[in-house]
Order: structure tokens, then sequence, then C-alpha cells
């Protein structure tokens, strides 16, 4: 027998006995992987298959593209993800430890729906079939596209950590056939509706809309708001925290969080009215329900709600009055890159993927741009083309036109015989 290979017989196999085989064995091949000094092995029904699977085994695991199986299974990983990821000891791929929430949606997500299907399979068992036998399982129980995205995130994460720590060769979660996510337009109003939206709502509400309306905060960094990150003489207001419903303040939600959005006039009134009729200043909360203690987001919308409803008005969402805000920068022609430095994202393209559409009637601005620039050349006379009811006679045999454009510079002639 090969150096390596063994005959595997059946139990009741008369080679047991020291007589001639009587079975059909089958082959088992090992391959040593020097780095972790474990054995590597697999059964085949023939010698030949047994031998070449060595012999690539063994140029794999040399290679590094081949790991020896680990015993550990996603119920093991994902326990370890839960803590890690709640305690900060596990960072995010940006190297920074995972938001509260996002911990909190990982530990949700793996608990209801990975683990009781997939738990109890070792990570260097499970194969790209397995899961994407999961996934066809989520589309017939009538999942979401984005609902199935969000379930593979932690389980993706998983299987990236289990390639860094050389756990596994090859990710079962990439090249996966996935349902695509339909986007949807986000509900953007021009700004017209957004200052009805604003005077529809009784004084002690509307600073904080008009914030999310037109600064385009996010409703954790209205939440965590002090009064010292209102900035009246430089016009800004400084995200610098945010707030989590269970952890309380906590960072914001990446490095670009931290910035300086500029106040509109209408941000400034209602910001400064505000604070005059709550007497708040300093480490305050600007939109607490007390100093110290920030307002129910149920609560705040439910009021908003009832005004708007009662003024004929179809509510809005802080998460929409971000993109209306967002959208308003882009309408008003400012600056991608300082744009994106006040949407709190951390790439310009980012921003543009997200928002780089118009708002609502723009497009009757763009067709009157484009017809500017578009507009048909103006003819000028010249010695080959006469004004109307001129005598001048024209010399068939030489044609010359100049025309102007927009640029008062430009010229073009075109001359033929």
């Amino acid at each position: 027998m090969a150096n390596g290979i063994r005959a595997r017989h059946a139990r009741t196999c008369r080679s047991r006995e020291g007589a001639r085989c009587s079975c059909s064995p089958s082959y088992q091949a090992q391959a040593f992987d020097a780095r972790t000094g474990r054995q590597v092995w697999r059964t085949f029904p023939t010698l030949s298959a047994a031998k070449l699977w060595r012999q690539d085994a063994q140029v794999a695991l040399r290679r590094g593209t081949m790991r020896p199986p680990t015993a550990k299974t996603i119920a093991d990983a994902a326990e370890i993800l839960i803590t890690g990821a709640h305690d900060g000891t596990i960072l995010d791929r940006g190297g920074k430890p995972y938001k509260p929430s996002t911990a909190r949606g990982y530990e949700q997500l793996l608990r209801s729906y990975v683990v009781p299907v997939l738990g109890a399979w070792k990570l260097s068992q499970i194969q790209r079939r397995d899961v994407q036998d999961f996934v066809d399982e989520l589309r017939e129980q009538g999942r979401s596209p984005s609902t199935i995205a969000n379930i593979l995130d932690p389980l993706r994460v998983i299987f990236r950590r289990a390639i860094r720590r050389d756990e596994i060769s090859i990710d079962p979660t990439d090249n996966l056939d996935l349902p695509a996510i339909r986007g949807r337009r986000d509900r953007i109003e021009p700004p017209d509706v957004a200052h009805e939206l604003l005077a529809a709502l009784p004084d002690s509400e509307r600073a904080f809309w008009a914030v999310a309306l037109f600064c385009g905060l996010r409703r954790g960094e209205l939440r965590g708001l002090q009064w010292t990150n209102v900035d009246f003489d430089a016009g800004v207001v400084r995200v610098e925290r945010s707030w989590d419903p269970v952890k309380g303040p906590v960072d914001v939600k990446t490095g670009a969080g931290r910035r300086a959005v500029p106040m509109a006039f209408v941000v400034r009134r209602e910001l400064m009215a505000h604070r005059a009729r709550t007497g708040r200043a300093g480490p305050d909360l600007v939109f607490g329900r007390t100093a110290t203690e920030v307002f129910y987001a149920s609560t705040i919308r439910a009021r908003a709600n009832k005004a708007w409803k009662e003024a004929g008005l179809e509510p809005i969402t802080p998460h929409e009055a971000r993109h209306c805000a967002i959208s308003y920068f882009i309408a008003a022609g400012l600056d991608w890159k300082q744009i994106s430095t006040w949407a709190g994202h951390g790439d310009v393209r980012q921003t543009w993927n997200r928002y780089g559409h118009l708002v609502p009637g723009g497009e009757d601005q763009a067709r009157e741009r484009l017809d500017a620039y578009l507009s048909p050349p103006q003819l000028v006379p010249t010695v080959a083309h006469a004004p109307e009811n001129d005598e001048t006679p024209v010399n068939p045999g030489v044609l010359k036109y100049r025309y102007r454009d927009s640029n008062p510079g430009y010229r073009r002639e075109r001359a033929a015989s």
C-alpha cells in the first residue's frame, strides 16, 4: 500500500482473519500539515483517487490553501462573536468596536435565524451549497431580500474571522445567488412643504424638526445633542456624540460622524426660541425631556404626527427628514465634498450613491438648464450669407458660415466649395 494511504475493509471482510479480501475496500488518504502538526484525511472508493488527492493535498498544505479541519461549530463561533461584539474585543472591518445597536442586532439575527439552522455545522465542513440552501429556505419563508442580506451579515463576519485565524481557507458565503434588493426612492419633500410641516407644529416641537429637516442629523445624534454643541456665533451645530437607547451616550457612528453642520436661518431661529423657552444651556440636552433625560422617539413622533394630520399634511419620520436635508444641500449646488462631510459620510461616493437624486420638481430646473445649453447656434450673416431682403448676390461656389454659441469668445467657420 502506498505511503499515507490505508485500505478500509468491511467488518465482514475475511482479510480481518488473515485471509484474502472478500469486500470492496475504500481507501483513506492522509496528508500532514507541518505548521499545525495535524493530519488532514479523506476517504475515497478507489486507490487511484486517494493517491491523486494526497498529492494535491500535500501541495495545498504547503501553499496554505488548505487547512486541517477545525472542531469549532458555527454555534461556538456565534457565541464568540456575540460576546466580543458586546465587550469590544472583536472589531469591525474598520478596526473599531461595534456599535451597541449593531452588536444587539447581530445577536438577535444569529440566535433567531442562523444558529437554529446551521449551528451544529463545523466551520470546516459547511460548503457554499449549504449556505445557498439556507438562503433559499429563507426566501421560501417569505423573507425580504434586505432581511436575508442582514441575516447573512453576522455569518459573513464569522467566516471572515475564521479565515484570518487560519481555521478555514474558503469562505462559503462568497458568490451566493441572492435576491436583488430593489432600491426604493426615499421620500423627499421640497423646501416649501418642509416649511409647511414646520409651521403646523406646536412651538415646543419646531426646533427638533427644524434641525432634522435642515441639518440632517441622525436620530441618535439628535437625542444626544447638548447645548454646548450649538454654536450660534459660528452658525454651526457640532455633532460630537450619539445616543443608544440601552447604553446611553455613545461615540458617533463613524470617524466622519464627528462634524460641524451649518445652521440655516430657520434652524438658528427655532433653536434660539427653544433655548429661551426651556432655559437650558451648557451640557444640558437640547431636546431632552429634562436637562439630562432624553426624549422617547415614539412620543415626539406621535405629537408631530397628530399636529400634521390635523393640518392635513402627510407625516414625516426623522430618517426621511435627514434625506430631505441632504437633498437640499445637493439642490442648492453646494460642494459634494462638503455635503459628504455634513452628512457624516466617510467617502463622498457614499453620499453620491445614497443621495445623488434631485428633490421633487428639480426636473423642471434641469430641463431649463439643458434647453439653455443645447439651444441651436445663432446664425451670423457673412459676405456669403446675406440677411433677408438683401439684394447682394450669393456666390454659390463658396459657402461660409460663422456660428456663435453661448461662449462669446468662441467662433467656428466652415468653408466648402
